[in-house]
């Protein structure tokens, strides 16, 4: 009777969406994106998620699956994952000490998902809140390409 009540249970708070960052993708820590886009001279694409997430894990399946939309991201961008929630610490390239909570906060990812296009030095070029599906994803990729004068 024990085992049977421990089992459901666990069965009860087990959450049914993890929402990392989606699959076949580099994903960089914030910090390492930063110092890699730098190097690179590439603009950041920054997700930021949370463990849990269903509207991440939605937009992990309905759009980020998308063999397209992963050789896009994959070329033109230095991906970087950020869990909004996480005392994870980083350093960024100005020597500040921040956990990816504060990065989040300092980013108004204050909801997830948020994907936010960013200069190598930080600075916000688009921002899309919420479920994304393939096309938001290629015409913001369209959008951030003829604002920083590389059109795709």
């Amino acid at each position: 009777m024990r085992r049977i009540l421990l089992l459901m249970l666990s069965v009860l708070f087990v959450p049914t969406a993890w929402a990392d960052a989606p699959e076949g993708y580099t994903f960089h820590d914030f910090d390492k994106a930063m110092d890699q886009a730098r190097e690179q001279n590439k603009t950041l694409f920054v997700y930021f998620g949370r463990y849990g997430c269903g509207y991440c894990e939605k937009t992990n399946k309905e759009a980020f699956s998308d063999n397209t939309i992963r050789q896009i991201y994959t070329d033109n961008y230095v991906l970087a994952y950020v869990d909004s929630e996480s005392g994870k610490r980083l350093q960024l390239p100005s020597g500040e000490r921040i956990t990816e909570h504060e990065v989040g906060t300092r980013y108004n990812a204050f909801v997830t998902p948020v994907f936010t296009f960013m200069t190598p030095q930080g600075k916000p070029l688009k921002r899309l809140v919420g479920v994304q599906r393939i096309e938001d994803l290629l015409n913001a990729h369209e959008e951030v390409q003829a604002q920083t004068g590389n059109p795709s």
